[in-house]
């Protein structure tokens, strides 16, 4: 027995060899903590969560698995080092274990936060795709990154505080600066309140065909700043949404038909008879197209121009997609071009007669 009090009382850094070997015992349990508890854990959680039905504990149990495991480490290690009892006077980069611990607490909760953030924008990113509206696909990503932002911001804050560093000075050195840091975030908070108005106006979405007084493109992208509209040139134009939400905007996709209006011209030498063929032969072929909206359409022989008579015809496509939209409308004036040719009338062209003039 004395042999084994003088073994046990023999010390390295002035701490005897019993804290030693039970500080290697916490260290041991640890590591075995972290591979043997925490993956049983994972399977017990896992279990737990299939037998419920909300998707939150899923969520939840995801997130915190890396951070609890960095937890067990950081506890276990700050937990041994306190039985180590290393006194400071021989070892002083201890003095500093708390809050060395406190602070890589606080950063595995901003991780689990993060981690949990990352889960709820998955899950309901993934529920909007089987929604009817496209509001919440587009207001969900910018939620997420606003919540981001704000535990970054947070998490800065309680770091700084942790390490020492006066939070109470921190702000007030921001205040002296506030007005010139305001007037240089002005343009992009009233951006950001623009993407809202966007959001929530619906004016246009991703892929919608937009036309103002000063472009005119496909939408490619609604961004936290700006929006990108891939114009018919194949150029990007970047558009501040606050600038965006101020302008007349014409949803050129937003039309469930597309309108075709057109004049007709025929020659002077056509007779009533010929003109009331004409007209009627219009409508039958409009009646008869199977692209040509059926609701409503107009063909009226409405005015005497200086050089034709002229046919006004007024009927939409079903379709609103461009290609489709031509072909209608050229398989349509392909089958008015052989009407009038059966007929017997002309286009009518601008021209002049000249008469002599006699003495």
């Amino acid at each position: 027995m004395n042999m084994m009090d003088d073994v046990l009382a023999w010390t390295f850094l002035q701490v005897p060899l019993s804290r030693w070997l039970l500080t290697m015992l916490v260290v041991l349990l640890t590591v075995f903590s972290q591979r043997y508890l925490i993956g049983n854990l994972h399977r017990i959680t896992h279990h737990l969560a299939e037998k419920t039905q909300t998707h939150w504990d899923d969520i939840f149990f995801a997130a915190a698995e890396k951070p609890a495991n960095g937890l067990i480490l950081v506890v276990g290690v700050t937990f041994a080092i306190h039985i180590l009892d290393i006194p400071k006077d021989v070892f002083s980069i201890l003095n500093s274990i708390n809050d060395v611990s406190r602070v890589l607490t606080i950063a595995l909760a901003i991780w689990f936060i993060w981690r949990f953030l990352d889960g709820l924008s998955a899950y309901f990113n993934d529920a909007a795709i089987h929604t009817d509206t496209v509001l919440d696909n587009q207001l969900i990503p910018v939620l997420f990154k606003t919540l981001k932002i704000f535990l970054v911001m947070t998490a800065i804050l309680m770091l700084a505080q942790n390490m020492g560093y006066s939070i109470s000075g921190l702000i007030a050195s921001l205040g002296i600066g506030g007005i010139a840091v305001a007037m240089a975030a002005k343009d992009t908070i009233s951006n950001i309140f623009g993407s809202i108005m966007i959001l929530v106006d619906r004016p246009f979405k991703i892929g919608d065909w937009v036309k103002t007084s000063a472009f005119e493109g496909v939408v490619e992208e609604i961004g936290f700043r700006s929006t990108r509209i891939r114009t018919f040139g194949k150029t990007l134009v970047n558009v501040p949404n606050s600038q965006l939400a101020n302008m007349v905007i014409e949803n050129m996709d937003a039309r469930s038909k597309r309108r075709i209006k057109m004049r007709i011209g025929l020659t002077y030498d056509a007779s009533p008879e010929q003109m009331r063929q004409a007209i009627e032969g219009i409508e039958k072929i409009l009646r008869e197209h199977q692209g040509v909206d059926q609701s409503y359409f107009l063909v009226k022989f409405d005015e005497f121009e200086d050089s034709s008579l002229s046919i006004f015809l007024y009927y939409f496509s079903q379709s609103t997609v461009w290609e489709e939209y031509l072909q209608v409308r050229q398989e349509v004036n392909l089958e008015m071009m052989q009407l009038f040719k059966n007929i017997g009338l002309a286009f009518a062209f601008p021209s002049m007669s000249i008469y002599p003039v006699t003495s």
